[in-house]
């Protein structure tokens, strides 16, 4: 099977997201066929919801469409290593991986602080693959944050 990456679309929400205002994190859900379930960009600000980040905007979406809490066999692709909050989320909705571009050592939940998914609370694990983009989204967010300076 060849590896597909997703990550272009996911950054192309997060530069929606930073044209919004917003800081600019992108996520991308892929089901089982391939095919993107779900695509959003933080929406915190536009939302007045502390807990619009992207990943949880694509989730809750894909969880409606298939009128399911757990989305096993689904694939996500965020700009930016997921904070505690969401991959949380993302171990109760049982997806298979999470792809990530830039670590996050301020607020990250996945390598960098807390580390959710070595908790023996976590009931589900994805495989994790970091560094996708990595250059790319931390540019953009370096970017964004020195335009606010």
């Amino acid at each position: 099977m060849e590896f597909t990456s997703f990550m272009d679309q996911a950054l192309e929400e997060a530069r929606a997201a930073a044209a919004r205002g917003e800081v600019p994190v992108g996520a991308v859900l892929v089901g089982p066929d391939g095919a993107i379930v779900a695509r959003a960009g933080n929406r915190t600000r536009e939302l007045s919801d502390p807990s619009a980040h992207a990943e949880m905007l694509v989730i809750r979406e894909a969880c409606a469409a298939t009128g399911s809490e757990r989305l096993p066999d689904h694939d996500l692709y965020v700009t930016l290593e997921p904070c505690p909050m969401c991959a949380a989320v993302i171990g109760a909705a049982r997806l298979r991986r999470l792809y990530y571009g830039a670590s996050d050592p301020k607020s990250g939940g996945v390598a960098q602080g807390p580390r959710v998914f070595a908790h023996p609370q976590c009931h589900h694990v994805p495989e994790v693959y970091d560094g996708i983009a990595g250059a790319a989204s931390e540019a953009l967010l370096k970017e964004f944050f020195a335009a606010r300076r």
